[in-house]
């Protein structure tokens, strides 16, 4: 392989260059392949860094080298198949790098069972003056629901000015079963804590309130993995959390406890390996009905 540009800003705030990126990437890699592998990968790409024009790309690239591997997805929109880019292994990753693919936004599904999620994902978005640690309330409640039905949820940073939460399943189930449980934790938070939380995604309801974004839970959307970089004026990353921490956040008020640029996010690998390694593996699956009593 071959890099280009490798000392082109990336972001001016900082002076982080393309070449600082694909290092990060490369240096992150054991803990992000896992959640990357055999997932439809829509590249969000930034020529120019963070301040110039960005576009995605769900469709790979022609000029692909004949290495990387691709899996078809039908659009109904487009009645026709997408081929979608998939990074299973280190070159495959740092080719997309390259590319100026700063963030990457993978599939709740494996590209082979596209109408099956692994997980359900809740996106916190807060509207100003709403901040992450109004999120951090939000994800604490939605814990609580999930305690209460013997689930485990995981929570990490969006890398940007929310919180998402993840809630393993790795068994048999559809969209059909996951949006609906998503929109229904979504309104019961809603209805609990009206001054809070907006369950729509209308923008005029979203001032000093979280938004829990349910309808990430479809099989034609993509979200921003875990350990991925964010453009933003500085090297944010999606960062997996302990819930702990997210607790810390919320006794102290201090956003700032939960932004993490790249070198911060290496040596949490480093010392406490991947957090979000049991998203990969643990098996419950969705209480259908279970919010109805």
């Amino acid at each position: 392989m071959t890099f280009s540009n490798l000392e082109k800003i990336f972001y001016p705030q900082t002076g982080f260059t393309k070449g600082q990126m694909i290092d990060y990437y490369s240096r992150v890699s054991s803990a992000l392949l896992p959640h990357m592998k055999n997932r439809p990968l829509t590249l969000k790409r930034y020529p120019d860094g963070v301040e110039g024009f960005f576009f995605y790309e769900k469709n790979c690239p022609s000029h692909k080298p004949e290495w990387i591997k691709t899996v078809p997805i039908w659009s109904d929109e487009k009645n026709a198949n997408t081929e979608y880019c998939v990074a299973n292994d280190l070159p495959s990753l740092l080719w997309a790098v390259n590319l100026g693919s700063l963030e990457l936004h993978t599939s709740l599904s494996l590209g082979k069972e596209i109408m099956r999620p692994t997980v359900v994902a809740f996106d916190l978005d807060p509207g100003a003056p709403a901040n992450v640690i109004d999120c951090c309330d939000v994800a604490l409640w939605l814990r609580r629901i999930f305690d209460e039905l013997g689930m485990e949820s995981f929570p990490k940073t969006s890398g940007s000015k929310g919180l998402q939460i993840y809630v393993p399943l790795n068994t048999a189930t559809s969209y059909d079963e996951t949006k609906p449980f998503a929109q229904a934790l979504a309104q019961m938070l809603e209805a609990q804590h009206p001054d809070r939380v907006v369950s729509k995604m209308k923008k005029e309801l979203r001032r000093g309130r979280v938004f829990v974004d349910w309808s990430q839970n479809d099989n034609h959307k993509t979200t921003v993995c875990v350990y991925s970089m964010r453009a933003k004026p500085r090297p944010t990353v999606s960062t997996p959390l302990q819930w702990k921490e997210v607790e810390s956040a919320v006794k102290k008020r201090d956003p700032e406890m939960l932004e993490f640029e790249t070198d911060a996010v290496l040596k949490r690998v480093e010392k406490y390996g991947d957090l979000f390694e049991p998203v990969l593996k643990l098996k419950q699956k969705v209480p259908v009905g279970a919010l109805a009593r």
